[in-house]
């Protein structure tokens, strides 16, 4: 590197992979947007290194760098460099060696490989908030080998990301207000905190679990008619557990479960009750329950024992069945809804009777 020539300097950590030198630095957020740059959309598929940004995931991650300057977390961006670098180490031996600052010429283009909306998201957050610019994000730099190897690059750092299932995201996530509602739920409902599955969105047919967390939240979010980003107050929890408490009460095959005297995976076989379909249908129900029968509304729970839940019933299908397999669709959630409010004597909705109209024609 020509002694005269000018250079970004950055603290960094010398490293080998596949047999290639690579380098991590710490940078401030405010050199991001001048300093990585993105290939053109307009640039073809085949010439590019990278897919093109989604936009619309850009305001979301904005957002959460701008409401939460205290307390976020950023993975790194890796980057590629088409230029010779120079890395002067702390010392000639031992960990001195691979420490100390990393050189990179001022006229080298740095290509994002990985991490491009991250990128066009702290540009956005550092407009509205400044002072993140102090910041540092981690930069995993890479010394460009061609258009190859930077296209086998952004293959191979996305073939293997495995995005978290949506119950241990809510069972982790403290931010979300939904999240929080449902784990207070799988810990004060009585059969929640047995047979609530936190890690995993599905559950298999030898699990002893019967409802997905999310399962729970998704419930609970529609009977309190909440959006995405509501609060819940104290209220809202005494609200749902009480409801819930209630539904679990009129479900004597939940509780045979929870106390162990019927199996789980033979519910799920055999009865509607067992899915989540039932559930987001109960939470749907729910919010009517509790707005228009108030003080009322757990007389009419009671009802929930006599319906026939088997999947034996031909009444289920084209409701809560598919031919014969359960669907969690929009329009098989109500129209399972619907078949349980005629039971417990409760008025369909508009919309409602308008699915229930062509399900019957």
């Amino acid at each position: 590197m020509n002694n005269f020539e000018f250079t970004h300097s950055f603290p960094a950590v010398r490293g080998i992979q596949a047999g290639r030198p690579c380098y991590i630095a710490m940078c401030p957020m405010r050199l991001i947007p001048t300093l990585f740059q993105f290939n053109e959309e307009e640039v073809p598929p085949e010439l590019r290194a990278q897919r093109t940004i989604n936009k619309s995931r850009i305001p979301e991650i904005t957002s959460y760098l701008v409401d939460n300057p205290c307390d976020y977390t950023l993975s790194s961006l890796t980057a590629s460099i088409n230029a010779m670098v120079n890395f002067e180490p702390l010392g000639d031996t031992g960990v001195g060696q691979n420490m100390g600052t990393l050189l990179i010429p001022m006229k080298a283009q740095i290509l994002i490989n990985d991490g491009q909306h991250r990128r066009a998201s702290i540009e956005q957050a550092i407009k509205e908030n400044p002072e993140l610019g102090h910041d540092s994000i981690s930069v995993l730099f890479f010394i460009d080998e061609g258009l190859q190897r930077s296209q086998q690059m952004f293959a191979d750092l996305n073939k293997h990301a495995v995005r978290p299932s949506d119950s241990i995201s809510t069972l982790y996530d403290y931010r979300d207000s939904l999240s929080g509602l449902a784990r207070h739920l799988s810990n004060e409902v009585n059969v929640f905190s047995r047979m609530a599955e936190l890690e995993k969105s599905s559950i298999s047919n030898r699990s002893s679990k019967l409802f997905t967390l999310t399962s729970i939240k998704n419930a609970s979010k529609a009977l309190l008619r909440k959006g995405g980003k509501d609060l819940i107050s104290e209220e809202d929890k005494l609200i749902a557990t009480d409801f819930w408490t209630e539904v679990t009460q009129n479900m004597p095959d939940w509780v045979k479960a929870k106390d162990k005297k019927l199996m789980t995976s033979e519910l799920r076989e055999q009865y509607i009750h067992a899915h989540g379909v039932m559930l987001q249908a109960m939470g749907n129900i729910g919010a009517d329950l509790l707005s228009n029968f108030e003080p009322e509304w757990k007389g009419r729970l009671t009802k929930l024992s006599t319906i026939d839940w088997s999947r034996q019933n031909i009444d289920w299908e084209g409701r809560a069945l598919v031919h014969g397999r359960v669907s969690k669709a929009r329009s098989n959630v109500l129209l399972t809804g619907n078949y349980i409010k005629q039971h417990l004597g409760i008025s369909l909705n508009d919309i409602e009777e308008k699915l229930e109209i062509e399900f019957q024609s």
